[in-house]
């Protein structure tokens, strides 16, 4: 008898969510190979969906290039040769026009623009995973749990957006009445979205005591990744009404495909890595902007 036969669709959803849970933050813990396994677990799993879902439109995204752009950033990312990753996509830019020019059919420049999306918000993105764990951290720590603040940082952005989720569902259950993109995405409203955002919030300011954030700092981290981890998730929203498809995929009982669960760290984790590496770990450029703001001051005569 399977699990879904015995289980309720919520009971399924919590059962499924507690297992992802688990995995997604013990490869946190550990990063290494398990973050970059897991990272390329999701990447090739959301690669296909991604693909299928726009077969619905009648485009074809070229599956196989995608997985091996994919699969260069990711190992690029771990092995600390991000700096490549541009060589990557140019290569892969490329190759997406080749591919069209050369497969003997119609050569739509749709095909074209959609694989090269696929490794851009299928590839690039969650690379930043990758790039927000290793944060001030030397070594590799392929076999061993390396403590850095990346660490908690990206500790930081899973509770953030794990309690954004919540509170976008239960407040958007009680109270939600008005639609926050009916047309996108029907069942989410204002209310849920401010729930999700408070919830968010407070999570990211526990976890920042814990790891030593300042309050300040907490805040603003929480405020960013919950606001663009609800973006992400109408983003994906956005290509599957397009497409007429409910579900990227069926792959997780009670939750549909792989880009259904990370659809709300592809954009918040760049975001979030961005904030903690250039106005946290190293401020100048809130250095260069008290310096920006005084000098334009002082030219107006403030």
């Amino acid at each position: 008898m399977k699990l879904a036969d015995v289980l309720n669709k919520k009971q399924l959803r919590l059962v499924t969510g507690v297992i992802i849970g688990v995995i997604v933050l013990a490869a946190v813990i550990t990063g290494g190979i398990s973050l970059m396994l897991l990272v390329l677990c999701i990447v090739f799993a959301g690669s296909k969906e991604y693909v299928n879902i726009l077969q619905h439109k009648g485009f074809r995204p070229f599956l196989r290039l995608i997985l091996v752009v994919d699969l260069l950033l990711v190992l690029l990312t771990t092995f600390k040769r991000f700096d490549l990753a541009p060589v990557v996509m140019v290569l892969g830019t490329i190759g997406a026009f080749m591919a069209v020019l050369f497969k003997g059919r119609q050569p739509y420049i749709a095909n074209v623009a959609t694989t090269i999306l696929g490794f851009i918000y299928g590839g690039w993105l969650p690379c930043y995973v990758i790039l927000l764990r290793q944060l001030e951290q030397d070594s590799l720590g392929f076999f061993t749990i390396r403590l850095s603040a990346g660490l908690g940082f990206l500790t930081l952005l899973f509770f953030t957006i794990l309690l954004t989720d919540v509170g976008a569902y239960l407040v958007g259950s009680k109270f939600g009445k008005t639609p926050l993109a009916p047309i996108i995405s029907p069942k989410k409203t204002v209310e849920g979205a401010v729930g999700g955002t408070i919830a968010g919030m407070l999570a990211a300011m526990v976890i920042g005591f814990i790891i030593d954030l300042h309050w300040y700092q907490a805040l603003i981290a929480g405020l960013l990744i919950t606001a663009f981890a609800q973006i992400g998730d109408l983003a994906e929203s956005l290509i599957k009404r397009d497409a007429g498809v409910k579900d990227s995929g069926n792959a997780l009982p009670g939750h549909g495909g792989f880009l259904d669960r990370a659809d709300s760290y592809l954009f918040s984790t760049p975001i979030a890595y961005f904030y903690f590496k250039y106005f946290v770990v190293n401020n100048e450029l809130t250095l260069d902007f008290i310096s920006f703001t005084r000098r334009a001051m002082n030219a107006v005569g403030l």
